[in-house]
């Protein structure tokens, strides 16, 4: 297989340009007109800089959450307009500026190209696509909707991508302190109270109880600062393995939720992520059953996730959505009381979606009440620290200048 550069024009007119990998010019000539193009001009690709095509195959480009926003939003646009897929898909691999991306594009195209189904395709890449984009593009395919599916995608990756935006911002800051106040403890353990206690030990006076401490703590640190190392580097290590079991994710998932502070936001967010992936499911026609297995595992919560298999384990009992979400703990009395009332009515999309915009307000407000919060516990730890190094290190000075003048 060999890689040809095409320029080519769309069923309107509109000019493309890529590159496609074929047997020879004539297989990308056929390639591009079952894709709807008319080539124009197709030749062998030039050679790009070795170097830099070793290290994208070594450090491949990150798809992130707004390619896959555009690259929705372009989708519902082709669709909308009736470009085929194929076509659609090769004329955006060959625009689209992601390598990666670009590339998950043409081989997309290619399964294509032998037959297999866009879902199927998109489901060879699980780095890419995840599980719940595949699934409702799946189900856009099967019952006619794929461009509302697209339009439903880029708008909740959005909304994703702007509720971790503003938490990472609220945390930015206290973050970026306790950074500081971090190697400001270990200047001072290393350099500072070694400094004092010289000069302490010099005049032979018996330091106050703080200030042993303290010179404790930096003779332990500076004699044994490779082994604090050591232990710190595999304690991070150890953690991110257990982490990464199915018992230390379960773990960590549920104590995010209870965690101070962050925990609220959490929390919200993942019920108005719930609320919003279920309705988009119901609304675009997935079955209640399958629904609940293709949100559950698109939360990224194990703790949540297995909450949620155990309501469709009721569902596929007999039992009503409304009973098995009240038995699983973790819903509060809004949405309980929404799908309850949803089941009844039939308009169980559009009232968790009307939960789902609440939510993400609750989410706007308490992430905005967040750096408020922080800010008086920082204030706190910063004050104690100060506290801790005026009674370790000017207490002893005081000493010395009393006992000088008493000498005196």
């Amino acid at each position: 297989m060999a890689l040809f550069q095409y320029k080519a024009r769309g069923t309107r007119g509109d000019a493309v340009e890529g590159t496609i990998e074929a047997a020879s010019a004539d297989a990308a000539a056929s390639r591009l007109m079952e894709g709807g193009l008319t080539p124009v001009d197709i030749g062998p690709a030039k050679a790009k800089n070795d170097a830099g095509g070793e290290l994208q195959r070594l450090f491949p480009q990150r798809v992130g959450t707004p390619d896959l926003i555009q690259f929705s939003r372009q989708m519902h646009s082709l669709t909308r307009a009736g470009v085929p897929l194929l076509s659609a898909l090769t004329g955006l691999a060959g625009t689209t500026r992601n390598r990666t991306l670009a590339q998950t594009l043409s081989e997309v195209a290619e399964s294509l190209g032998e037959g297999h189904d866009l879902a199927t395709a998109l489901s060879r890449h699980p780095k890419v696509f995840s599980l719940f984009y595949v699934s409702l593009v799946r189900v856009g395919e099967t019952s006619g909707r794929l461009q509302e599916v697209f339009q439903q995608l880029a708008f909740y990756l959005e909304r994703e991508k702007t509720t971790r935006d503003q938490v990472r911002s609220a945390l930015r800051y206290p973050l970026f302190v306790l950074t500081a106040i971090a190697v400001a403890m270990v200047v001072i353990n290393a350099f500072v109270v070694p400094a004092f206690a010289g000069v302490y030990g010099h005049f032979g006076a018996r330091l106050p109880v703080p200030t042993r401490i303290l010179v404790a703590i930096s003779d332990f640190t500076v004699q044994h600062w490779v082994l604090l190392v050591m232990v710190l580097a595999g304690t991070v290590v150890g953690a991110r393995f257990y982490v990464q079991s199915d018992e230390g994710r379960y773990r960590w998932d549920k104590l995010k939720l209870r965690l101070p502070l962050v925990g609220p936001v959490i929390y919200q967010a993942t019920l108005a992520r719930f609320t919003r992936l279920f309705a988009m499911a119901q609304s675009a026609g997935v079955p209640l059953i399958t629904g609940l297995s293709v949100v559950a595992r698109a939360l990224d919560n194990r703790y949540v996730e297995e909450r949620i298999l155990g309501m469709r384990a009721g569902v596929e009992r007999g039992e009503s959505l409304g009973h098995t979400a009240a038995g699983s703990g973790i819903f509060d009395h809004l949405v309980l009381q929404m799908i309850a009332v949803g089941e009844e009515s039939g308009t169980i999309d559009e009232l968790l979606n009307e939960v789902a915009d609440y939510y993400d307000r609750e989410v706007d407000y308490t992430v905005a009440k967040l750096s408020a919060a922080i800010e008086p516990i920082l204030t706190v730890v910063i004050g104690l620290m100060v506290l801790v190094l005026a009674l370790g290190v000017f207490l002893p000075m005081w000493d010395l200048a009393q006992a000088t003048l008493h000498h005196g």
